[in-house]
């Protein structure tokens, strides 16, 4: 018969003391990192106010910052996942000669959370609304990037008879989804993490102790302590998965729309995507790049003025390659007019 000695009983012991003091240990360690966090976060609102005016619309608040003054008013729509700071210096370059207007769309950085569904047609809605609460008058150059793109030129649409001129920053093409899906799909592409594990992520801390580690090479270093202090929130993330989930809706409104003879202007990257660094395999990237980059041209048939314009320093992040390149293109189309 099998007997347990007193020599067993405290080597069993001392395991089960040991488990159980790491266990708290790591409790204590989590729960600090959560409290650590919070204590940030509050004081961050402190240390980062908004730059511009919180305007009430659709039952929530939407930061709008202006600056400059004179016509023609410049509305620049930030492409997915990114906020009125991407732009960086870009605004202040415009706004020495005219009216520039930069946002958070719904629960992105300053912006709260709106009680309505991200559909473009809200989006627009919600800022063609706040413009007019603050006296903000048209004539509007719309300027997207990326997915703002899309928003741009669902405002440019719904409010043709405001809008002067459109500048798309290798915007998203209308028929993006429809010829992507299937390739993402055999590339096994999974997309971003959830909104709830990032979410998670940012309130235990982990964005704030660990940025270097957790950041590179998705939030250049410049920009790391406005993204930690002010744009990693739960909202933020929720935001964008939103957005992404409506984006086809987004893509239905603008599909096959006409803007007739407005002026608009298409910067396109030179410089491809690196899908790999995604995990798409490099063949699949290759027809990715291609359907991209021929989206690009099929929107010169938006209007019966457009013009292709490739920027051949960047990549799709044109913004912050070639800003120079963006200043010229909505200069030269605010002088010609």
């Amino acid at each position: 018969m099998h007997t347990t000695t007193p020599a067993s009983t405290r080597k069993n012991f001392r395991v089960f003391t040991f488990i159980v003091r790491l266990f708290c240990t790591m409790l204590l360690l989590i729960g600090a990192a959560f409290l650590y966090e919070w204590f940030a976060s509050s004081h961050a609102k402190k240390d980062f106010p908004p730059p511009g005016t919180l305007v009430q619309v659709g039952g929530y608040q939407l930061h709008i910052h202006k600056q400059g003054n004179g016509s023609p008013t410049i509305l620049m729509e930030a492409g997915s996942g990114e906020t009125s700071l991407s732009w960086r210096d870009i605004p202040v370059e415009l706004a020495q000669h005219a009216t520039v207007v930069t946002y958070d769309r719904s629960g992105y950085a300053w912006s709260e959370s709106a009680p309505t569904e991200r559909t473009g047609a809200n989006i627009v809605k919600d800022l063609h609304a706040a413009l007019e609460k603050e006296n903000i008058r048209g004539p509007y150059v719309m300027v997207g990037h990326s997915l703002g793109g899309m928003y741009a030129r669902l405002f440019a649409q719904t409010y043709s008879n405001e809008v002067q001129s459109l500048v798309l920053i290798d915007a998203r093409p209308e028929d993006d989804e429809r010829n992507t899906k299937a390739l993402l799909e055999q590339a096994q592409f999974q997309g971003n993490p959830s909104a709830s594990l990032l979410s998670l992520l940012k309130v235990s801390g982990a964005f704030r102790l660990f940025q270097d580690f957790m950041l590179d090479g998705l939030v250049a270093k410049q920009d790391r302590d406005t993204f930690v202090n002010v744009i990693a929130t739960p909202s933020y993330f929720q935001a964008k998965e939103e957005e992404a989930l409506l984006a086809h809706s987004t893509e239905d409104a603008i599909r096959g729309q006409r803007l007739g003879s407005i002026p608009v202007r298409i910067i396109a990257r030179g410089r491809p995507q690196d899908y790999a660094s995604a995990g798409i395999p490099v063949d699949i990237g290759q027809k990715l790049e291609s359907i991209w980059q021929s989206g690009q041209r099929n929107m010169l048939n938006i209007s019966k003025d457009s013009q292709l314009i490739v920027a051949t320093r960047s990549g799709h992040m044109i913004i912050h390659d070639e800003p120079e390149l963006v200043v010229k293109t909505i200069l030269q189309l605010i002088s010609d007019k």
